[in-house]
């Protein structure tokens, strides 16, 4: 059946190596094996070549497994539970474990099924245990760089990025419609856009939430933005921060004089860059410009702005 197939490849059709099931789980290649023999979990299938291989039903199983034992169950004692004990086991560990790591698994379980109401649900109950920006600073954003890792490695496909990137925008969008229109007194303006060719929203779109979160207002003009329309419809606005992030390789972009033109073009504005192609990159200085290389330091920095202390906001590293 797969004899004409690269087994590296066969995850494109539910089927994955021994290789990338330790990508996946953690669990080492020779401790699966030494668990298949003494325990029978989760016995591979072959090829029409021999190649031992497992299936979605497997990945998941063996998802639930690394979590149990990584929380303390035995693996002898795991062996004796049906699958849909591991499965209830892990989603109860979820629900009350204070472990991040669990989370971020039963994450991954939920997306290599393509468990759209596990998902919201075990997000739901992150954001409710912990809070929005908690549970996207440890949680979320922890496990949206593990799906980016397992894309590298061709462990997963684009679906399952997109699958899980758009119920979380979902629920981002849900909790900035909760914040229109709440305004403080001393707010400030904040215009936000992602330029040509970036497609990942999901950081600018929480950077959204956070800023609203916090009573200021929002300008969010969304992905693919050509400077030229940028300059012709807000050159004469005089926001207080201009935001944009860059995390894809933009080899036709001029990062230099991309960061040149925002400077000049807001000269009285704050231009607050993040992202790993803006921090992975060296800059001349602007004297308005500040690069922001973690989700933390854009909250501290936010939390500066809230309380007033502007002049300490520019100056934070």
């Amino acid at each position: 059946m797969f004899k004409d197939l690269n087994i590296h490849n066969k995850n494109t059709l539910g089927i994955f190596s021994i290789k990338d099931i330790e990508a996946i789980t953690g669990i080492k290649s020779h401790t699966l094996r030494i668990w298949e023999q003494r325990y029978g979990i989760v016995v591979p299938k072959r090829s029409d070549t021999n190649i031992r291989f497992y299936d979605d039903a497997d990945l998941k199983t063996l998802l639930n497994i690394s979590a149990l034992n990584e929380n303390g169950y035995k693996i002898s004692d795991i062996a004796k539970m049906t699958t849909h004990e591991i499965a209830e086991k892990v989603m109860h560990l979820g629900q009350h474990s204070t472990e991040y790591k669990i989370h971020i698994r039963s994450f991954i379980s939920a997306m290599m099924s393509f468990d759209e109401t596990g998902f919201h649900k075990l997000l739901n109950t992150y954001i409710l245990q912990y809070g929005m920006e908690h549970a996207f600073l440890h949680i979320v954003f922890p496990f949206l760089a593990e799906v980016g890792l397992l894309w590298q490695v061709g462990c997963i496909l684009p679906s399952h990025e997109h699958f899980v990137s758009n119920i979380i925008n979902q629920k981002i969008y849900v909790a900035i419609d909760g914040q229109v229109g709440k305004f403080h007194s001393d707010r400030r303006k904040f215009l936000l856009f992602l330029p040509e060719s970036e497609k990942h929203s999901i950081g600018l779109l929480f950077a959204n939430y956070l800023i609203r979160s916090r009573g200021h207002e929002v300008l969010y003009l969304g992905q693919e933005v050509p400077l030229a329309d940028l300059h012709d419809a807000f050159g004469k606005e005089n926001p207080n921060y201009l935001v944009t992030m860059m995390t894809a390789a933009q080899p036709d972009i001029n990062k230099q004089a991309f960061v040149e033109f925002l400077s000049s073009s807001w000269a009285q504005s704050e231009i607050i860059l993040t992202g790993t192609q803006f921090s992975d990159c060296k800059l001349d200085n602007c004297p308005n410009v500040k690069i922001i290389n973690t989700l933390q330091e854009f909250i501290t920095l936010l939390d500066r702005i809230s309380l007033g202390n502007l002049q300490n906001s520019l100056n934070y590293k």
